[in-house]
């Protein structure tokens, strides 16, 4: 359904909800919270999400409304193994985990599709969790799902396969699994082959259940971009399968909906949740209502098209919420929202009494490319227009030291601070394109007194962004002519089009570095990191 200039009131009401009723509109997680999956527990509900190369890996949000989510903490501290993270592997490491609660504990699994399927659980959503536990070793194996049988006792795992390490895509192999969750208990059997369904390609994401004395796979296919979201039935595990198409774009403005996760309310109301691929955004999330027809298949959205907005579950109403983006950063420690382009090493932050970030310059053979260091400290795009700032002084160092405010990606540009060879610091500003070995200058450097400035980019429509920068010297008119902007911000440098990897979103970034050479190269401090979105969502 098109909702065209309607209101999220009126689009709700379109959907035959009364005008009392209370509505949400979608996407409810605007950003890159790529390959969902959610569970209740009780009155509360859990999800989790695919982190890739980044540390801490496995994030874990909190709603009790299912619109409103907070980010608790991260199942997965550190890559293993530890050696293959070492360095950025952006578009490696956790694909597409899925969380599931048994036996008192919560369970969450997840194939690397260059080492296999690795598992881990804990007593409580917070932790502690257990050390990776590589459940079945190999190459392409992605997108495990397990389910622990309630009726018989058995345990079973489906995963998909990865075509480029495999050689295998389009194909779901299911296993009997070991009620402990650690090993596998058979050679694995295909249970749903794409290749032979009419039409069908790219199956993969699998969602494993069990619900009206069927086994349900629910799975998607098509691809990230342009694909659907399958349903599939059995009365035993191993099949045979009945497939049906059960979300799809249809003339919605939602492209590709497919993967995430269906959950069951207290009040046994259906939900699903899944993403949308929105280019360097990465991923959203977006909730749809669930149904079943007469015939026992689910009916996903509104007669199987995703809904711009509709009333929302049947749960107690929660204060808006969202998962946190602000910091300043109390004790030099970065809040939950960051995370590590690889494993973190000693030595990159340092704690303190104060707020403030203080990163050290990490001295590297590759400070001409942002996009091969370990240290940069990077939180998701926001899905929306906003402007991102945060201050920043760059303390006593070596000539060469540079830091500063990245929005990072297959190309990337940053705006910072640089000591040169004279001890002056000067604001710079540089970008590389996606071919691109090494980064070049956006804007001639600028005089930086104090060796501070305050940072700044507007990311309007299309993520396309605009830097600017204010060093507190009124002499300075910038490089484009235009004079001070708002506040005392100056542009810098031509729009800049964020650019996502292949699979992950566009990253903002704080980063500091110096060439390589001998001795401490000096720190630099970040201060009141803010983001403010540039429009409000009303009635959420």
């Amino acid at each position: 359904m098109s909702t065209g200039p309607l209101g999220v009131r009126d689009a709700a009401q379109s959907l035959g909800v009364p005008p009392d009723e209370p509505v949400y509109r979608n996407p409810v997680l605007n950003a890159d919270w790529s390959d969902p999956d959610v569970i209740r527990v009780g009155d509360d509900f859990y999800l989790t999400a695919s982190s890739f190369g980044r540390a801490p890996g496995l994030p874990l949000l909190h709603s009790r409304d299912l619109v409103n989510w907070t980010l608790v903490g991260h199942a997965l501290p550190r890559l293993e193994p530890e050696s293959e993270f070492a360095v950025p592997r952006h578009d490696c490491g956790v694909w597409a985990p899925s969380l599931r609660h048994h036996d008192g504990r919560f369970w969450i699994f997840w194939g690397d599709p260059d080492q296999g399927i690795f598992q881990v659980n804990a007593p409580e959503i917070r932790g502690p969790w257990t050390r990776p536990h590589l459940v079945k070793a190999g190459k392409g194996l992605i997108d495990p799902c397990p389910l622990w049988d309630d009726e018989t006792g058995e345990a079973y795992l489906v995963h998909a396969w990865a075509k480029s390490r495999s050689g295998v895509k389009n194909r779901l192999t299911g296993h009997r699994m070991h009620p402990h969750g650690t090993e596998l208990l058979d050679e694995g059997k295909v249970v749903v082959d794409g290749d032979r369904i009419p039409g069908w390609f790219t199956l993969e994401g699998p969602k494993l259940h069990r619900h009206d004395g069927y086994f349900w796979i629910l799975a998607p296919a098509g691809g990230v971009e342009t694909g659907w979201q399958g349903a599939f039935r059995s009365r035993a595990f191993f099949g045979p399968y009945e497939e049906k198409v059960v979300l799809e774009q249809k003339d919605t403005d939602v492209n590709g909906p497919h993967q995430g996760g269906w959950v069951r309310t207290p009040s046994g109301e259906d939900w699903f949740l899944h993403f949308q691929q929105r280019g360097a955004y990465g991923r959203v999330v977006h909730l749809q209502p669930m149904e079943w027809d007469p015939d026992g298949w689910p009916v996903i959205g509104h007669d199987g098209a995703p809904v711009a907005e509709h009333r929302r579950p049947d749960l107690p109403p929660q204060e808006p919420a969202a998962p946190a983006t602000d910091d300043d950063f109390p004790g030099g420690r970065p809040g939950r929202q960051w995370q590590w382009t690889a494993n973190p090493r000693d030595g990159w932050a340092t704690h303190h009494s104060a707020d403030g970030l203080r990163l050290t310059c990490v001295r590297t053979p590759d400070a001409h490319d942002l996009r091969r260091l370990p240290h940069v400290l990077t939180q998701r795009l926001p899905g929306t227009p906003c402007t991102v700032e945060v201050d920043l002084r760059l303390d006593d160092g070596e000539p060469g030291a540079r830091a500063g405010l990245a929005v990072l990606g297959d190309a990337y540009s940053w705006t910072g601070l640089e000591r040169g060879t004279d001890g002056a610091v000067r604001l710079v500003h540089r970008f590389a394109e996606p071919v691109a070995e090494e980064e070049r200058d956006a804007a001639p450097p600028r005089p930086a007194p104090g060796g501070r400035a305050r940072l700044r980019v507007d990311i309007g429509a299309d993520a396309r962004c605009r830097f600017s920068y204010d060093t507190g010297d009124t002499g300075d008119t910038g490089d484009t002519g235009d004079g001070p902007g708002e506040g005392g911000f100056r542009p810098s440098g031509q729009v800049f089009a964020a650019a996502p990897w292949r699979w992950v979103g566009a990253l903002l970034g704080l980063v500091a570095l110096a060439p390589t050479g001998q001795g401490h190269a000096g720190t630099a401090t970040f201060t009141q990191f803010r983001i403010r979105i540039q429009e409000k969502r009303a009635d959420r």
